[in-house]
């Protein structure tokens, strides 16, 4: 199964000494590398998806194009990082991926602001699973699957949600939202091709 960590800055705040941004762009390019005092136990990721929701898109860009840097210093290239939300983030990388909301890709679709990359998108229905691949999504994120505080007060749309998505579609479906090592087994006995984590991955005291 997959394993997708997905990054987030103010997770990263709470839980350890160091909260600047060159320290964070180093943790990040650890789990990249599958540094052992990064992973914080965890084991080390196929992905990094960079989301980052709260900052600014000049400062996504630039965090971004340092860890580009150093993970290709540090790492062995065998882990994929994607950029979330920002085509530009890919562009100026020029990595071939990039992660989207389902209304951003509808917005870019057919347009030149996504040639030559392949994107994966978030969905929250088994039609908007259905319609990603007919538009040519690489892979989606299905969610959110258990209760999470990212989405406090939404029921979520447990694992009988996350197969129907699956059984939809063809290409890769991966479970999102409030999992964890308690429930993770949930998720690998499901028909999803693997598991997104961000809590997991960020939030530990090293």
């Amino acid at each position: 199964m997959c394993r997708i960590a997905v990054s987030n800055w103010e997770l990263y705040n709470i839980s350890h000494d160091k909260t600047d941004m060159d320290s964070y762009t180093d943790f990040l390019a650890g789990i990249a590398a599958g540094d052992e005092k990064c992973l914080g136990g965890n084991e080390r990721p196929d992905i990094l998806l960079v989301r980052e929701k709260q900052l600014p898109e000049t400062e996504y860009l630039e965090l971004f194009a340092r860890l580009w840097k150093k993970s290709r210093e540090w790492g062995d290239g065998k882990m994929r990082i994607i950029p979330h939300t920002h085509p530009a983030a890919a562009r100026q990388c020029g990595c071939g991926w990039l992660h989207l909301s389902f209304p951003l890709f509808q917005k870019y679709h057919g347009t030149e602001i996504l040639s030559n990359l392949h994107c994966g998108l978030s969905v929250h229905s088994v039609e908007e699973a259905k319609l990603a691949q007919e538009l040519g999504a690489a892979y989606v994120t299905a969610g959110h699957i258990f209760a999470t505080d990212c989405k406090k007060g939404v029921p979520p749309r447990g694992l009988e949600f996350l197969n129907e998505v699956c059984e939809s579609v063809r290409i890769p479906v991966y479970a999102i939202g409030g999992i964890h090592k308690g429930n993770l087994p949930l998720v690998d006995r499901s028909r999803a091709a693997g598991a997104c984590m961000m809590s997991e991955y960020m939030f530990f005291n090293n």
